[in-house]
């Protein structure tokens, strides 16, 4: 792969690495870190409606799920720039073949080729 083709992806790869550590944070303020009482805006010391308990801990829930993807795809995004460095970035690591480009363009942290994507995926659905 060109240099020049690197250098872009390696800034793609680095502005979707800002944003998720900018998306992890925010859900970190608004969500994990603020206790229900905090969450809700109460002041008052009175327990809140069971209701509202669970509504705030199905919040949390997801805002930890959100978080939990967005830390997956940080590491894929990470190795993806250290592939970069490695000067293995581009290569597909099941067959070794070249990624193509409209790929790369679309998910610049992919680590194989359509047809080996494809392989995997249907192992998953098989649940192999």
């Amino acid at each position: 792969m060109k240099k020049k083709d690197l250098e872009k992806y390696e800034a793609l790869l680095l502005a979707k690495r800002k944003e998720i550590v900018e998306e992890m944070e925010l859900l970190k303020k608004s969500t994990l870190d603020s206790t229900i009482k905090e969450a809700s805006g109460e002041l008052s010391s009175y327990s809140t409606h069971m209701a509202d308990q669970g509504t705030d801990a199905d919040e949390r829930e997801k805002a930890f799920l959100f978080a939990s993807k967005s830390g997956r795809l940080f590491y894929h995004v990470d190795e993806a720039l250290r592939r970069i460095k490695d000067k293995t970035y581009g290569k597909c690591q099941e067959c070794g073949q070249e990624i193509s480009q409209a790929r790369l363009e679309a998910v610049p942290h992919a680590r194989l080729c359509i047809a080996c994507k494809e392989k995997e995926e249907k192992k998953k659905a098989l649940g192999q």
